[in-house]
């Protein structure tokens, strides 16, 4: 039955099932008996042929008379003749019977060319209004009979399908992959919602006794970061790791903004563009040592950044020594935000972090106290003093709980991606949903970020 076409009928003017005998027969309106009793002798005689088939037997069925039931005839009007106003037949998008007739006079006759250059069947009732209709019209139009004017192609969904099957993949858990930040139990020990982010579950915001709504408790998170100190798992950005001679020369051409004089210990935000100009993704990267850089992706594009390094490395630039690897996670990541973010990190980093010794964009290896070796980065997406600080995996939790404790002088708490998007909004940056593959530079403010004095060899 795959890829079978309907059936015109001229006695029932309808489009019909086709016979195809691949073991499928239609019974009752869909075979063209309109009728009550028609339609259930009809289903009858076609459920005993399907149970002989099969090779058993069926019994004869005395089918009760249907009273009042006549014959049911058909006289087609599928166009008031002489009617001086529009004539429409696609009531979604409207389009009219003068459309149908241009289309006709411009040699899109066929009913799928029609469709196209009319629009006509292509809303949301894919056509189970008007496509009848329109391809009777254009048959007779053309002066041929509707079969031989064609139909369109059926697609999903052709019948009503329910909201709650739709609304399915937002309901209870599924079989499919699931990513856990190394701050998950984290979070969920200190009262995270959680919220699907591609296949990440991210702590969305972290209620507290008395909050009945989200928007509470994100605007209680952003108040507190703003006069105190917040902690936010960012483990979900994608991060990646680019060495080799080549690496400055290689990211400089990745990246809209320069790259090559970047200090050794120094962060920078970078743009990425696609070939036609539009932005591909943002983050930052820090150069850890001459030949060895580590940057940080969208939490949504982490895996295409990746491929996009490889195309280029690969079929444009081969020639480039440089070597890079996605380690999303090996990494703990959280982001320390507010004017209290330095006094908290002095209470477990050992190094000196006074704005002479660690200033605004410092990206450096550090000590955590106990003797763990981090990487803290002096970077801010809310508009007050931040820093990221980056523990291999298996010590996030232990380091994040390490955190709060250090915090709790100082009114820390932890806030979720729900806040960190209010305090970037406010702070006038770029948010995740603008870069949406349809915008340049210009378009989101950084207009600044693609110099017209770069140029990419050729």
């Amino acid at each position: 039955m795959a890829g079978a076409k309907p059936v015109w009928s001229e006695e029932v003017q309808s489009f019909l099932a086709p016979a195809t005998g691949e073991g499928f027969a239609a019974a009752g309106s869909a075979a063209g008996v309109y009728s009550m009793g028609a339609c259930m002798a009809d289903g009858w005689a076609k459920a005993s042929e399907a149970i002989e088939g099969l090779g058993g037997n069926s019994s004869v069925f005395d089918w009760p008379e249907v009273e009042g039931e006549g014959r049911i005839g058909f006289t087609p009007l599928w166009l008031v003749p002489g009617s001086k106003s529009k004539a429409f037949v696609d009531f979604q998008n409207d389009v009219h019977v003068k459309d149908l007739g241009l289309a006709v006079r411009e040699g899109h006759g066929h009913a799928e060319h029609a469709k196209r250059y009319t629009t006509s069947g292509m809303a949301t009732d894919q056509g189970k209004l008007g496509n009848v209709n329109a391809a009777a019209i254009l048959a007779a139009m053309k002066g041929v009979s509707v079969g031989a004017s064609g139909t369109t192609t059926y697609r999903p969904f052709y019948t009503p399908v329910s909201f709650g099957a739709l609304a399915g993949a937002s309901r209870f858990e599924h079989a499919r992959p699931v990513r856990r930040s190394p701050l998950h139990d984290w979070a969920r020990k200190n009262g995270a919602v959680m919220v699907e982010a591609g296949l990440w579950h991210r702590s969305s915001y972290f209620p507290i006794a008395g909050e009945t709504t989200w928007r509470e408790t994100v605007d209680r998170e952003v108040l507190n970061v703003r006069t105190n100190v917040g902690l936010c798992d960012v483990s979900t950005l994608g991060k990646i790791e680019v060495a080799g001679p080549d690496a400055a020369i290689f990211l400089n051409r990745i990246y809209s903004n320069p790259i090559l004089k970047l200090p050794v210990g120094r962060a920078r935000y970078g743009l990425m563009l696609r070939e036609d100009g539009v932005v591909y993704d943002d983050g930052t990267l820090s150069r850890l040592s001459e030949n060895h850089f580590f940057l940080t992706t969208t939490t949504a594009r982490a895996a295409e950044v990746m491929t996009h390094l490889e195309f280029f490395h690969q079929t444009v630039w081969p020639e480039l020594d440089v070597r890079y690897v996605s380690v999303t996670d090996e990494w703990a990541q959280m982001a320390v935000a507010g004017p209290k973010a330095r006094a908290v990190l002095a209470g477990i980093v050992e190094d000196d972090l006074s704005d002479t010794a660690f200033p605004f964009m410092a990206a450096r290896p550090v000590t955590l106290k106990g003797g763990l070796r981090a990487r803290l980065y002096r970077i801010s997406f809310s508009g007050e003093l931040a820093y990221e600080l980056g523990v291999p995996a298996g010590y996030g939790e232990a380091v994040a709980d390490a955190l709060m404790v250090a915090g709790r002088a100082h009114g820390i708490c932890a806030y979720g991606v729900e806040t960190l998007n209010v305090m970037r909004i406010e702070k006038g940056h770029v948010t995740h949903a603008e870069l949406d593959g349809r915008v340049i530079a210009d378009d989101v403010g950084l207009g600044r970020m693609t110099p017209s004095s770069r140029r990419l060899p050729t």
